[in-house]
């Protein structure tokens, strides 16, 4: 019998076998075994593991996708021997699993509820494949779909369906847009001519007031007049004020004037007659 020496590395664990038959686990450091009738049989990780599966499968409209997920998983330190020598093949079984899962998960869903419920199909997957791995010494840290990614022709063509809604909603806030300026520029062109009527009609009372006064003081003043002759002088004098005017714009070439003889008496009753 020799005493054989072995080293395990750290985060790893050995398995002893005497005859070969299960004997003991090997911590981290220098492991003593006894040749010829004991061996180190094999040696397990404690680090997290990450196992990266593709799966096509179909959605409930009938898409065809691809689905990547990543699996994180990690040997329970008190289930080694479990981990060990109950599965031949650990990253190939729990691959099967999930497929088997993810069908099932992504069958029952149409393509635009696959991609809007990613994490419920994680967390469906981590559900799944802790119940099943744990008796045999793994426990799942975490499932990540990473990517879900349909036919090229499919992703062009809800592309385009996305880019048609979008032209689609830019073209009614437009419209709402240039709606809005037009109802505010005609409450403003509204509320423009109000306050402007509302001028003209001041401006016309405070010119009757002023009528009104100037004929009372010029009746007060001269003896042997009545008020409609003082009325006739104040419309003359307004005529000749729309005369000067009128040909005070640049753009007046020609005014036209009356060619009666006596055409201060001719522009009073001209002007009374416009009364």
């Amino acid at each position: 019998m020799a005493c054989c020496f072995a080293t395990i590395s750290t985060s790893d664990v050995g398995i002893i076998e005497r005859f070969g038959k299960y004997n003991r686990l090997a911590n981290p450091g220098l492991v003593f075994v006894c040749c010829p009738y004991e061996i180190i049989a094999g040696k397990i990780s404690l680090r997290i593991q990450q196992l990266d599966v593709t799966c096509e499968t179909k959605t409930l409209d009938n898409v065809f996708v691809m689905v990547n997920v990543s699996v994180q998983f990690q040997v329970i330190r008190e289930k080694v021997y479990q981990a060990f020598y109950s599965l031949s093949d650990s990253q190939d079984q729990m691959r099967s699993y999930i497929y088997d899962t993810l069908r099932a998960a992504i069958c029952a869903l149409t393509l635009d509820q696959a991609f809007d419920c990613k994490d419920e199909v994680s967390q469906t997957l981590k559900t799944n494949l802790q119940e099943v791995f744990s008796e045999y010494g793994f426990s799942i840290c975490q499932t990540l779909v990473t990517d879900i990614s349909p036919n090229n022709r499919v992703r062009d063509a809800m592309n385009e369906i996305n880019s048609s809604m979008r032209i689609k909603e830019a073209s009614y806030q437009r419209a709402e847009g240039e709606k809005l300026l037009k109802v505010k520029r005609a409450e403003a062109e509204a509320e423009s001519m109000h306050l402007s009527g509302v001028g003209v009609a001041r401006s016309r009372h405070a010119i009757m007031d002023g009528l009104k006064e100037s004929i009372l003081e010029f009746n007060n003043q001269v003896s042997d007049t009545s008020s409609r002759d003082v009325m006739d002088l104040l419309v003359l004098t307004q005529y000749f004020d729309a005369l000067q005017e009128v040909g005070s714009h640049a753009g007046t070439k020609t005014v036209f004037l009356p060619s009666d003889s006596n055409s201060v008496r001719s522009g009073v009753m001209e002007a009374n007659a416009g009364m």
